[in-house]
Parts: C-alpha cells; structure tokens; sequence
C-alpha cells in the first residue's frame, strides 16, 4: 500500500462538518415576553425600540387558502397567491366591495387618488361567513372612510 503512511496510521478525526456556523445561525434566542432582541442578542424593553404602535381603531381581516385581505389603522393590505400590496390611509381615495360573481367570493378594490385601482377577491367558506365578512367590512371601512365625501 502507498501513500506515505505506515498500515493502520490514519489522521486524527476532524470535529463536526467544517468551520463553525457564521455568528447569527444556530438554536433560536429564549423567549422573554415584553422583550424585542437586539442586535447582539440582548433583549431591549419594548417600549425602548421607538417604534410607535398604531392608533387603535377596528380591523378586518378575511381569508381564504390562498388569498387576504386585512384593514386596520395603517390602511389595506391585499396578499394573493404569496404576493402582498399594501396600501397606507394616506394614499386612499376609497375603497369598494361586493359579491363576486361566482360563489362566496367577497371582491374588495382599492381607488387611488389618481384613479388607477386595485382589487383582491376572497373566497368565504360559506354564505353565512360572507355575510359576516360585509357587516363587519362596512363598520371598519365606516370608520376610516368617514369626512372623505367620496
């Protein structure tokens, strides 16, 4: 046998499957509830991040497996098929719903002030869930939409 080596002299083993992981990967930080991780991994109050939370107001959200639609105090958000627009109050002019024309389909459209608009469609489970799906759409889209006169 060649190689250099005397029979049965082989190299030590080598620890683990190469260099150590880049800083950053590895088990998840623990969990401290009211503590946001900081760069570095030490845990900073929440309240100390200066993130502002938004105003509290009322929120709506319909799904369905593949598509949503979320209102709240930071404006509207369409996700359809992985993909998400969001929409902030300030650059709505209003926002439309209705019945699709096939199912339990609730279709939901976004006007921009310089009328360019975007729609999402949500399908509810049943006729029960979109029915609730318009009441609770009309309250919430009431009290965002309310003193626009569009």
């Amino acid at each position: 046998m060649g190689g250099g080596r005397p029979a049965g002299s082989y190299p030590p083993p080598q620890q683990g499957f190469g260099p150590p992981p880049p800083q950053g990967f590895g088990p998840p930080p623990v969990y401290a509830p009211g503590a946001v991780p900081a760069p570095g991994g030490v845990p900073v109050p929440a309240q100390a991040t200066g993130s502002a939370a938004a105003p509290a107001g009322p929120e709506f959200l319909a799904t369905d497996p593949r598509n949503a639609v979320v209102i709240d105090a930071e404006g509207v958000s369409f996700e359809q098929h992985g993909r998400t627009a969001d929409f902030a109050w300030r650059q709505i002019q209003h926002v439309h719903y209705k019945r699709g024309p096939f199912g339990n389909v609730l279709m939901v459209a976004v006007v921009l002030p310089d009328g360019r608009f975007f729609e999402a469609a949500v399908t509810a489970r049943n006729q029960a869930k979109l029915q609730t799906w318009f009441t609770e759409l009309a309250q919430v889209l009431g009290f965002y939409l309310a003193g626009r006169g569009s």
